[in-house]
């Protein structure tokens, strides 16, 4: 058994990476130390702590740690082990948004210009994230208009140049003729044009434009003119500040009751190219610094777009350590600062203040969600949780169901659930919901702190009246079977009475149809009577992405089921035979028919298959 007070007096005074554990053996928190015995031992006297690591301490059960050379080196191991475990009481960089970047690959002989929005370790320089795909877009459009590069996606030798070559777009390196340095200097212009270097390309195309007239190239003068025109005019409508580094971004944290909101500037030379926030639950009560850190660490190791300044409200802890190995990462100084006046202050203030208007914002978004639910579905509470199931099958076969859920006015698609019928046999769609509907149920009954969590206020039925009756069935089943149960106990009646008035206010959950027109679009919610609800545009268009969303999750476990079951032949169901045998046994006779026909002996020149297991298949 593991002895807490006996394991924190073997702690080494070294730096190292300490991993918390709970009772299940689920890694909870990562942290670094430069003094594993000073900084593990905190968390286990009794001092003030926040309501957070009061939650985190309460749930160790043991603890490991590893010991390294230095503060670096852990700083290196603390951000894997985060990554690789996600720990529910690290900050966590979580965000489903995909952000486009522009990418050279500058490792090709003649390198490209692309809009991507993945990021791979290929070697080639990515620039972004743009907050706005439009902009993006408009800038690589600006960027095919105005330099000759090609714009195919790969390469390859033509006998004959694309049209992009007659009018004057391309120089066509596909036909092996175009001077490479000619070439490699446009591509030097476009990633400082990107990195926001724009003094230095406009200086560069007045010098060309002296050259190309002094040489009487009147025609390559004009166009280096409307080059250096349209920079102009592109660079004049991004600036933002009087901040002259080329490379900064901008940190900004805010708080509300439920969320923390982290936002970031893109500053590339005075200009904002773009920025990103990210939302965090149950961090309210931790210090900003210490977001701010886990932020970093988790933003920035592995990113190929780390600036030379990051500028934040608070110093933090492992400012030295995160500075070196990001210094590294680059090949050149990375500095986080913290402005205490001035242009950089006011930059800070103004990412902070965004960071709290995105997050009103959203609060003020998801409330009248809410607020607008509540009066449409006349409910006396905020339908706070609300959970939207469909049924998916193929003529009675593979049948599955999909459950997803709506929580305070956002679809969280990791609250997901996917269900195999078990009860019904045969095309009965309203008795699959009744069964599923059944079974979701129980779950939180059973275990109120389970993966289902607690019962839903509302539940939209994929369907029409049929599928309201059966769900409103599989609620009355449940009441009946639990109130049978709580008579059945031996305590007090007052008890029992208690427990069933508990019950049933659980199980007061509204049901409303969600309904599709003949065109498979969502049309309306529907009530029990057969109600239509008048709902506004705002709050269709949530309805219709939530049943779109939990029609995606059925079909999508459907297919893999009735894909699983075509891939199925006769050897999965022989014990011994497992994919790798079973591939090498179709390989070597090309179909079950001809493995029959084998011979022991023959079954047994394949790898793996044993005389035991060639008679085995045999018979």
């Amino acid at each position: 058994m593991f002895d807490i007070e006996e394991e924190l007096k073997k702690l080494p005074g070294k730096p190292g990476v300490y991993i918390m554990h709970d009772k299940d053996d689920n890694i909870i928190y990562v942290g670094k130390a430069i003094s594993l015995k000073n900084r593990v031992r905190q968390y286990f006297r009794k001092t003030n702590k926040t309501a957070r690591i009061e939650k985190m301490v309460s749930l160790i059960d043991h603890f490991e740690y590893i010991v390294v050379d230095n503060e670096a080196e852990a700083l290196i191991l603390e951000c894997n082990l985060i990554k690789k475990n996600r720990p529910k009481f690290n900050v966590l960089l979580k965000d489903d948004k995909t952000y486009p970047y522009i990418k050279i690959d500058i490792k090709s002989q003649y390198p490209g210009v692309y809009y991507t929005r993945r990021i791979i370790n290929d070697g080639s320089k990515y620039f972004g994230p743009y907050a706005n795909p439009g902009a993006a877009k408009e800038m690589l459009d600006f960027i095919k208009e105005r330099y000759k590069i090609h714009q195919c996606r790969t390469l390859k030798e033509r006998t004959r140049p694309c049209l992009n070559y007659h009018i004057g777009r391309c120089l066509a390196p596909c036909m092996g003729n175009v001077d490479k340095e000619e070439y490699r200097k446009q591509v030097n212009e476009i990633i400082d044009l990107l990195e926001g270097k724009t003094d230095k390309v406009l200086k560069d195309l007045d010098l060309q434009m002296q050259e190309a007239s002094q040489n009487m190239e009147y025609e390559k003068a004009a166009y280096l003119r409307d080059r250096k025109q349209a920079i102009e005019r592109a660079s004049s409508k991004q600036k933002v500040s009087n901040i002259s580094e080329n490379s900064i971004d901008v940190i900004g944290i805010a708080k509300s009751d439920l969320e923390v909101c982290v936002e970031i500037f893109f500053v590339r030379g005075s200009k904002m190219i773009g920025r990103e926030q990210y939302f965090y639950k149950d961090l309210k009560d931790m210090e900003d610094k210490e977001i701010l850190s886990g932020f970093i660490k988790q933003y920035y190791f592995d990113n190929p777009n780390i600036p030379s300044k990051i500028m934040i409200r608070e110093e933090i802890e492992d400012k030295e350590a995160i500075e070196g190995l990001l210094s590294t990462e680059l090949g050149k100084k990375v500095e986080i600062k913290t402005p205490k006046k001035g242009e950089k202050l006011r930059f800070v203030e103004m990412a902070e203040n965004n960071a709290k208007v995105t997050l009103d914002n959203k609060e003020k978004d998801k409330s009248e969600i809410l607020l607008e639910l509540k009066e449409v579905l006349k409910m006396d509470i905020l339908p706070r949780k609300i959970e939207t199931f469909d049924i998916s099958n193929i003529s009675g076969e593979y049948m599955v169901a999909g459950m997803c859920v709506m929580q305070d006015g956002v679809i969280k698609k990791n609250l997901s659930r996917r269900f195999k019928i078990k009860t019904v046999y045969g095309q009965d769609d309203p008795k699959c919901m009744e069964e599923v509907i059944t079974r979701r149920l129980r779950h939180s009954i059973e275990n109120p702190n389970g993966g289902f969590g607690k019962l839903p206020d509302v539940i939209f039925a994929d369907g029409g009246i049929t599928q309201i009756r059966a769900t409103k069935q599989a609620i009355e089943n449940v009441l009946k079977e639990e109130k049978e149960k709580i008579m059945q106990e031996d305590t007090r009646e007052q008890d029992k009475k208690e427990k069933i008035e508990i019950l049933e206010k659980e199980l007061d959950i509204k049901v409303f149809g969600m309904v599709k027109n003949d065109k498979h679009q969502t049309r309306a919610l529907m009530d029990e009577n057969r109600n239509e609800l008048t709902i506004s545009e705002n709050l269709m268009k949530l309805i219709t992405r939530f049943q779109d969303t939990v029609h995606d999750t059925a079909i999508t476990y459907h297919r893999k089921l009735r894909d699983k079951e075509i891939t199925k032949s006769k050897l999965d169901d022989i014990q011994g035979i497992g994919k790798v045998k079973k591939q090498a046994l179709l390989k070597q006779f090309g179909s079950v028919e001809k493995i029959k026909q084998a011979t022991i002996e023959e079954l047994m020149q394949v790898k793996g298959i044993t005389k035991e297991l060639a008679e085995r298949l045999k018979q």
